[in-house]
């Protein structure tokens, strides 16, 4: 690594790439690999998708840049009009577009606290939403992230995430609300509740949809918005539009990011107008903000994600991991495999140690030797002892058999 490179910057695997095409990518020795990292979960079309390569091709010979703010581009525009119809929602949508998902969160703050004159956020153990300021005191977690930068923005308050696949049910999380509004805030103080429908960096939990739906009416009653971020989860990560949709919720606010662009930098906030224009003029935008080879690039990407294509390769991915995972526990294939957590093709995959802890050198001592065959794989969780698989949607399915392949043959080296 460059000594002119910031060494907080973790890397995951040490090695430099040079190409990538869908899901397969080389580094700059020539060496191949099968990509289940996906640029962590940027890459639902996978690397140099024709059709935005075409799009931003296109785009580069005609505007690359425009700040929004001061004079307006058509892409920006067109792109709105195309996430007004794409986000399965009953109301009409307004936004603005940004640079990234934490981008996204910050400027969600803002809107809710316009909207409701409170500052108060309640937030979920192992969600992340960011490393800026701000989005730091959001996270679920403390290592790293919030190690050596002092007082966070706030207040911010955190309650468990009820999920199947961490034990924790809807009447514990829920008891655990409301303590917090008895014992520590009160509940007019409160602006928005912020989650991920399916837990990113905190290990591909899905949220129990039986306490979304009583969240969502607890902050109906109380003027409480709900901020949902589907930075990961959206754009067909999990085999629909978005995860939200599986909850039988609305969020009032949406967060949007990684896939949105193909790769590109560009997030999103939307959701119901009279929050969004709640700011004066100017309180909202940014330099490169919708930037028009983005712009491109996400309406190419957009085009593609029909729900035909989503229900299809959706399906696909999650009969296929759930398959090989249901044949790896009736071989007892290792004692280091724990549950299989996530819901449609967003899967995670647990690592223990003989006694049942969290496997976090199990999970480094499978990145390398996963990449050393030929697959790399990106870790999540607390402990960083869960397997997240973030391959292409467009993957070839013998090559995502031959990544599973690979991941077989690393388990079974646990023993």
């Amino acid at each position: 690594m460059s000594s002119a490179i910031a060494s907080p910057l973790g890397i995951v695997h040490p090695i430099t790439l040079s190409h990538g095409r869908n899901a397969e990518v080389w580094d700059d020795q020539g060496r191949r690999y099968i990509d289940f990292v996906g640029g962590i979960g940027v890459l639902n079309l996978g690397h140099c998708n024709p059709a935005v390569v075409a799009a931003v091709t296109e785009q580069a010979g005609q505007l690359i840049h425009s700040a929004f703010n001061a004079v307006p581009h058509a892409g920006y525009r067109r792109l709105m009009e195309a996430l007004q119809a794409f986000v399965p929602v009953s109301y009409p949508l307004a936004g603005m577009l940004t640079n990234s998902g934490a981008e996204a969160a910050e400027n969600a703050l803002k809107i809710v606290r316009a909207a409701t004159g409170r500052t108060g956020v309640v937030a979920f153990d192992g969600g992340f939403h960011g490393r800026t300021l701000a989005t730091l005191n959001l996270n679920g977690k403390v290592a790293p992230y919030k190690q050596r930068v002092g007082i966070l923005p706030g207040p911010v308050y955190h309650v468990p995430y009820p999920s199947a696949d961490n034990g924790v049910g809807a009447d514990q999380a829920f008891a655990a609300l409301e303590r917090l509004f008895s014992v520590e805030v009160d509940v007019n103080d409160i602006a928005c509740f912020i989650f991920e429908p399916v837990l990113g960096e905190g290990g591909f939990q899905a949220m129990d949809p039986a306490f979304a739906q009583r969240l969502r009416a607890f902050a109906d009653q109380h003027g409480i918005r709900l901020i949902v971020d589907e930075i990961q989860s959206g754009f067909g990560r999990t085999g629909q539009r978005f995860a939200f949709s599986r909850l039988g919720i609305e969020p009032d606010l949406l967060l949007l990011g990684k896939s949105i662009a193909g790769g590109l930098p560009l997030g999103a906030v939307v959701g119901r107008p009279e929050l969004v224009n709640g700011l004066p003029k100017g309180g909202l935008g940014g330099t490169y903000s919708g930037n028009p080879l983005a712009c491109a690039a996400a309406l190419a990407s957009l085009e593609q994600l029909s729900d035909a294509n989503l229900a299809t390769w959706g399906e696909a991915q999650e009969q296929a991991i759930v398959r090989r995972y249901e044949h790896w526990r009736e071989r007892g294939l290792t004692p280091c495999l724990g549950r299989l957590s996530g819901t449609g093709c967003m899967r995670g995959i647990e690592l223990l140690t003989p006694e049942g802890q969290p496997g976090t050198a199990q999970l480094a001592a499978l990145l390398e030797s996963a990449r050393n065959r030929g697959l790399l794989l990106m870790p999540s969780g607390k402990y960083r002892h869960v397997v997240r698989l973030l391959a292409p949607l467009t993957i070839e399915p013998e090559l995502f058999e031959q990544g599973l392949d690979i991941l077989e043959t690393c388990l079974a080296e646990l023993r």
